[in-house]
């Protein structure tokens, strides 16, 4: 059995949930586990939960956000699937969130460009995942930027890297690339009152981690 683990995402200037993002779990021996492998999971159970979950939420929240890789982003079965619970759950925004998540099938940048059109036209929204990590490099996104409605910074791929003392530059960095695209930015990863407060420092209002609320079961 799967189910989504909702972790809320946070405007600290004003101390509004302005979102979810959805994170699927499987029980496995009466406990919630990471799925090994996400793209087994079926599409049509994906979606359900998207739906279902999302719909209890649409009266709460402006957005829910999910994960998907490249290859998923342009998966026209999953657009599909995506795009009806999109249709279920309106008027609340559906996020896509594409990670850095390295893929077996390469994905052109005018594949993505061309699928963030398709989505654009439907109400989803591209949001590009653990920037400054893995793929996701500033060159390699640069092309897809203008087409962007967010970025997310996420602090926990530095830190398990052993590459914390650079994150300070590295969120310096992405603000202005934030503010040249137009684009939200939101810190993943905030832990602790001294990471609240750098934030604070650096004037990134858009937070989400443990130090505002762990993922939690959302009852079906």
């Amino acid at each position: 059995m799967y189910r989504y683990f909702l972790q809320p995402q946070l405007d600290v200037s004003n101390n509004s949930l302005i979102g979810y993002e959805m994170l699927i779990r499987q029980q496995v021996d009466d406990k919630w586990v990471l799925p090994q492998d996400f793209e087994s999971i079926p599409i049509d159970i994906q979606a359900d939960l998207i739906q279902r979950t999302a719909q209890k939420l649409r009266l709460k929240i402006g957005s829910v956000s999910y994960n998907v890789n490249q290859s998923q982003f342009v998966d026209p079965t999953i657009a599909e699937a995506i795009i009806a619970a999109q249709q279920q759950i309106y008027p609340v925004n559906l996020v896509l969130e594409v990670t850095e998540e390295e893929t077996d099938k390469a994905v052109s940048n005018e594949q993505i460009i061309e699928q963030v059109h398709y989505f654009d036209d439907r109400g989803i929204q591209l949001s590009l995942d653990d920037i400054s990590t893995g793929v996701n490099t500033y060159d390699h996104l640069k092309p897809i930027l203008p087409y962007a409605s967010e970025i997310k910074f996420a602090m926990q791929n530095f830190r398990a890297e052993n590459r914390a003392d650079e994150i300070p530059e590295h969120l310096i960095f992405w603000k202005k690339i934030a503010k040249e695209y137009k684009l939200r930015m939101i810190l993943e990863g905030v832990e602790n009152q001294e990471e609240a407060d750098m934030a604070d420092d650096l004037e990134l209002d858009l937070r989400q981690g443990w130090f505002y609320g762990k993922p939690h079961l959302f009852k079906l």
